[in-house]
């Protein structure tokens, strides 16, 4: 059975691509599906100083782990004045350190989403151009611009265009993961 992890470049406790992250991992049947919170995850912000004083931080090895024991990823990630979240950037900082492949040639769906009608994509397309340096496989990605009028908790994305998107874009995900 294909091991799937899934979170938000976030820590909100109203994410929207959390929310976004759960609803492609609902989507991945006959999968393990693990969402993981970021708020689990916390670390000091990160500094060669303190590396060395303190080494690598648990939970930076935690994340590593979590990574290696999954067979793909389900990553959406929140856009923050048109970047990576601080607490998510400083998550890859700190993991990045343990070895030079973050994603560890994982599969990867890259996804963001905001309320405005670019849907997160100047954060996507930063991640599009530097996770495959970092070893992410992106096998495929996708973009819910408007969330908080596309999107509902109970229905997932209205918009029938964009939810067939969405869907064809996690079968090539899950398509593409070989256990």
């Amino acid at each position: 059975m294909k091991r799937i992890l899934a979170f938000a470049g976030s820590t909100s406790s109203t994410s929207i691509n959390k929310q976004l992250a759960l609803h492609a991992l609902n989507q991945c049947y006959a999968c393990e599906q693990i969402l993981l919170d970021l708020n689990a995850l916390e670390l000091p912000l990160f500094s060669v100083d303190l590396e060395k004083r303190d080494g690598i931080h648990p939970n930076a090895q935690a994340f590593k782990d979590m990574i290696e024991s999954a067979d793909g990823l389900i990553v959406s990630l929140a856009e923050h004045n048109g970047n990576f979240a601080a607490a998510f950037k400083n998550l890859m900082d700190w993991t990045s350190r343990l070895e030079g492949k973050l994603w560890q040639d994982k599969p990867m769906l890259l996804m963001a989403t905001s309320p405005g009608g670019r849907g997160g994509q100047s954060v996507l397309e930063i991640a599009q151009n530097s996770f495959p340096r970092q070893g992410a496989n992106v096998l495929a990605s996708f973009s819910l611009p408007f969330f908080n009028t596309n999107f509902s908790a109970e229905n997932g994305i209205h918009d029938a265009e964009l939810n067939a998107q969405l869907l064809a874009h996690v079968k090539v995900f899950v398509d593409g993961i070989n256990v």
